[in-house]
């Protein structure tokens, strides 16, 4: 017994270690999952609205809006570059410039994406990075088109 009890003891700090360690771990995961929601309400919310709700005819709503359904390839690139020109969306055209968040990352636009897809009316299924990368890739100029 008494050869057995450095070694329980041995286990014993292992699977503390190992608590602590999930634990610091599921905190990491924690805020990544809320991540999407604080990306949006930083780069988005003063223009789209706190609840995607747009402004009158002047911003587009993100909630509900069939163009987030619809664009999926171009969202990416829009929120890296921005956009210009005229948008129908929802059947309303609007006409605004939409600056571009060259500073996020693969991941950040990922999870915003993934936050306006499943939030607020949107039902769509959620990006991956490497979709996000893969379109990321493929813009060109600086207005997401």
């Amino acid at each position: 017994m008494s050869r057995l009890l450095p070694t329980l003891r041995h286990l014993s700090a292992l699977g503390a270690a190992g608590l602590l360690v999930a634990a610091g771990l599921s905190g990491c995961f924690t805020e990544r999952k809320n991540e999407g929601a604080q990306l949006y309400q930083t780069h988005c919310a003063s223009c789209h609205g706190e609840q995607g709700q747009g402004l009158r005819r002047l911003i587009p709503p993100v909630a509900g809006a069939d163009y987030v359904a619809r664009h999926r390839a171009e969202l990416p690139c829009l929120i890296r570059k921005g956009a210009r020109g005229p948008m129908v969306v929802n059947g309303i055209e609007y006409n605004q410039i939409m600056p571009g968040h060259e500073d996020l990352t693969d991941s950040q636009i990922t999870n915003l994406l993934n936050f306006v897809q499943t939030n607020w009316g949107n039902h769509n299924p959620p990006y991956t990075i490497r979709e996000t990368s893969d379109l990321l890739g493929r813009c060109n100029g600086s207005d997401g088109q």
